[in-house]
């Protein structure tokens, strides 16, 4: 697990220190889970936790939302290894229901399944040789946010 709290995250396009090897994977608009299904024979979800909490304070900042918020943590394995560490931060709205029981289904193949559903910008940042992105999604009137963080044996 990732300590999120106090990292710093900057715009995709003020970025210029990150590997290309690791680009490949903050730069891209398709669906990570897509992605790792191809690139994986074995994908599946490990879901560590999903409680009503109230997120860090660069997260409300970004949502803009004063509300309970549920934190979804997750490992996306590939081929039996965790190779991402995801956390989503759900606002609890009507717009947003759906998502909450969705159990250890990738939340990016609800999310890019939907084209009601639009993708905010993309931020990244790293800890270490562990660089990740977020970016939030708009369902309706309720902004979630999903940071995915990309471990080094995935593109090393």
């Amino acid at each position: 697990m990732i300590n999120t709290q106090d990292l710093t995250w900057e715009s995709l396009t003020n970025t210029s220190n990150a590997p290309k090897s690791v680009m490949d994977w903050l730069d891209d608009e398709q669906s990570l889970t897509a992605k790792l299904k191809q690139k994986f024979d074995n994908f599946s979800v490990n879901v560590l936790s999903q409680t009503q909490t109230t997120p860090h304070n660069n997260e409300n900042e970004l949502l803009d939302f004063k509300g309970q918020s549920v934190i979804r943590e997750v490992e996306l394995l590939g081929n039996h290894q965790v190779v991402v560490f995801a956390r989503s931060v759900i606002p609890v709205t009507d717009d947003t229901q759906d998502l909450l029981t969705i159990g250890s289904k990738p939340l990016g193949e609800v999310l890019f399944n939907n084209p009601k559903i639009k993708r905010g910008q993309l931020q990244i940042t790293h800890t270490g040789s562990t660089w990740g992105r977020r970016s939030t999604f708009t369902i309706g009137t309720t902004k979630l946010l999903v940071s995915e963080f990309f471990l080094e044996c995935l593109y090393a």
